[in-house]
């Protein structure tokens, strides 16, 4: 098993000594979550919490998630970083596709992209860009994200994307890493076929295993069995050894830990009880 931090949704002055804690006790990684706004109104209502409200976002701050990543690479050495997940889907793909492949310049690609849909219509529309065949547009982006890291003349005719071949370098030394978020038939199926991993939040163990169940099944159709994939969560059960072993007797490699529910409004720590918190984790369960 391999152990993340999830650093985010807290003070900006706590990403950085945050990121060094983290690397000092052990974790493999760190996730970053991702936001763009919180709108003013709205009518989308949030997949992954009971009540599908979202009004436990209303005040949490959110640094941008790659420029968040830039930082803390910036000051560490070994940790690795993922986004888990960057809303791809309501952004310019060339664009993003520049930012990953300098952070990996930066970082000796440190860095596993973890991508996704806005389940927030809002979210589209504050940054204009059309709501209509989203799962398309994040397909094609999967691809586009692939070919513009070759190094070569790269152009692509799609049905959503219309983009002129190009060149962008400098690209990374290896393929980043992309983790496909999403628990709805479409996104595992995306998962399965076009990504090198999954990542799952909110949702119990015995689902969790029912979707691992459909990755599984979906890369045996597919032909992609027998390329290595990653499967992240966040788990209650990560907090126990037998917990763990639960988890990776189901397919878990690699599991997020924080120490706040901000489901239930859960105010946010003091750094110092963070770094506390992280290293009693580390020292007690990651080998």
């Amino acid at each position: 098993m391999r152990f993340h931090y999830q650093v985010g949704m807290c003070d900006a002055s706590h990403y950085l000594p945050l990121a060094r804690a983290v690397e000092a006790a052990g974790y493999h990684g760190i996730t970053i979550p991702d936001s763009i706004c919180y709108p003013q109104e709205a009518s989308s209502k949030y997949p992954y919490n009971a009540d599908g409200s979202r009004e436990f976002l209303e005040t949490v701050p959110f640094l941008e998630s790659l420029i968040a990543v830039s930082a803390m690479a910036a000051v560490t050495e070994r940790v690795r970083f993922s986004t888990f997940v960057y809303k791809l889907a309501v952004r310019q793909v060339a664009g993003v596709a520049k930012q990953v492949q300098s952070i990996q310049a930066l970082s000796g690609n440190r860095f596993d992209f973890g991508i996704g849909i806005s389940p927030w219509e809002e979210d589209f529309a504050v940054m204009q860009t059309p709501w209509e065949r989203r799962g398309k547009r994040l397909d094609e982006q999967i691809d586009i994200l692939r070919g513009l890291e070759t190094g070569e003349y790269f152009g692509y005719q799609g049905e959503v994307h219309d983009m002129p071949a190009n060149r962008m370098r400098p690209v990374p030394s290896e393929p980043t890493t992309l983790l496909i978020g999403g628990h709805t038939k479409p996104a595992l199926k995306r998962a399965a076929v076009k990504g090198d991993g999954w990542m799952c939040a909110g949702t119990t163990t015995p689902q969790l295993a029912e979707y691992i169940e459909q990755i599984n099944a979906l890369r045996a159709e597919y032909g992609t069995a027998d390329k290595a994939f990653r499967i992240y969560t966040g788990s209650a059960d990560g907090f126990s050894p037998e917990g763990i072993q639960g988890l990776e007797a189901i397919g878990v490699t690699d599991l997020v830990v924080g120490f706040r529910d901000l489901y239930a409004q859960e105010p946010d720590r003091s750094l110092d009880e963070k770094i506390e918190m992280l290293n009693q984790y580390a020292q007690g369960l990651i080998r």
